[in-house]
């Protein structure tokens, strides 16, 4: 079984997620494993784990094929990828596994730990970002939407209509609702 590994922060998740995971299946993923880290390595300031599984959820349960996990939950923190592949690894011998990941996170790689055995373990099935140049010459296949960019839309919805029309267009309309009624980002 060809499956994408997706990890990310996923805070939130949006528009460009959805696309990746969409896109991956079309090109013949038989799976992708949606995997929020619980604990960012890079020590980023995340909204609780819990709220961050469940938004993923809301954002990808429509397709099928796609699996939000929870593994790192049950691993050490911080959260690193090396651990977490070698865990799906000895989970599932069968899978052929790959890491799904934007050109933009590819950039920074060297920060990683041990990417280069990640890459061993899961081959990067790179796409690209508008407005993200990258070394590897892949073509943009996702829109320019970041979790940052979302985040900071998310904290002047309130008081700038255009932010707000903005967010209707990256982010799906079901992780807004959950936003909105959780109070997160504000």
């Amino acid at each position: 079984m060809q499956v994408a590994f997706y990890g990310g922060s996923f805070n939130p998740p949006h528009v460009a997620h959805v696309l990746a995971a969409a896109y991956a299946l079309s090109v013949g993923f038989d799976r992708v494993l949606v995997v929020p880290v619980f604990e960012h390595a890079f020590d980023k300031p995340l909204t609780s784990f819990e709220h961050r599984v469940r938004l993923c959820e809301l954002a990808m349960d429509f397709m099928p094929g796609v699996e939000v996990s929870r593994i790192e939950e049950r691993l050490p923190v911080p959260s690193l990828t090396f651990f977490t592949l070698q865990t799906i690894v000895a989970e599932h011998p069968d899978w052929q596994l790959r890491l799904l990941v934007g050109a933009d996170a590819l950039l920074e790689s060297a920060k990683w730990h041990r990417f280069d055995d990640i890459a061993r373990l899961a081959p990067p099935f790179v796409l690209g970002r508008v407005g993200v140049a990258s070394e590897s010459s892949v073509p943009a296949v996702l829109p320019g939407i970041s979790s940052t960019h979302v985040r900071n839309l998310l904290a002047l919805r309130k008081s700038d209509p255009r932010a707000a029309a903005e967010l209707e267009l990256a982010v799906p309309r079901r992780v807004l609702e959950w936003i909105e009624a959780h109070g997160l980002y504000s």
